[in-house]
């Protein structure tokens, strides 16, 4: 069943579905060594030239809101500029939800505040039981995501990544019971 993706907003993003008229911002916030290189091998590297494109047309798009829910990561006061991407996807290998944000914006906080927005909506809208994420060990800010929306870390297990010297995963979950408590402490 293809549910949509919602606007999700918080006290300095708006959370909302990528188009392909995204697609320059996206580009030039992504293809950039130092953001790509803690992610799955999978991600070529470098870049193609009109991967990003190829990519949301027909990889995302096509089902986008059915098993997977994509939101472009917008500044409040600049609503035209994708500046990151939040990806949850029901499946997962191990991971149910993956990210990125530019350069530029790095240690401001706005990751983690995504996260949480899309983890309300993960266990309030789309009745996930469980998320698990992962991140490649050594990859600091991503980890610290994970801390800092009360993550457990599972396990540590071989994994490759765009980075060959990067060679190994973090492997963390939160319950919908445990994302709960976090939430009312938080508060």
């Amino acid at each position: 069943m293809r549910t949509s993706v919602p606007l999700l907003r918080t006290p300095r993003l708006e959370l909302r579905a990528l188009s392909l008229a995204d697609v320059p911002a996206y580009e030039r916030h992504f293809v950039d060594y130092e953001v790509i290189r803690g992610l799955a091998r999978g991600v070529p590297w470098p870049y193609p030239a009109g991967g990003v494109e190829s990519f949301l047309r027909e990889v995302l798009l096509p089902v986008q809101g059915a098993s997977r829910w994509t939101w472009g990561l917008f500044l409040a006061a600049a609503r035209s500029e994708c500046i990151g991407v939040v990806d949850l996807w029901r499946e997962g290998c191990p991971e149910n939800r993956g990210f990125w944000l530019g350069r530029p914006f790095w240690g401001q906080g706005l990751m983690t505040e995504a996260a949480c927005a899309v983890n309300d909506h993960a266990f309030a809208r789309l009745a996930f039981e469980r998320l698990v994420f992962s991140n490649a060990r050594g990859n600091v800010r991503s980890r610290r995501v994970k801390e800092k929306t009360g993550a457990r870390l599972l396990r540590v297990e071989p994994a490759l990544f765009v980075d060959p010297s990067l060679t190994e995963r973090e492997v963390w979950e939160t319950t919908k019971a445990e994302w709960q408590v976090f939430r009312q402490s938080a508060r």
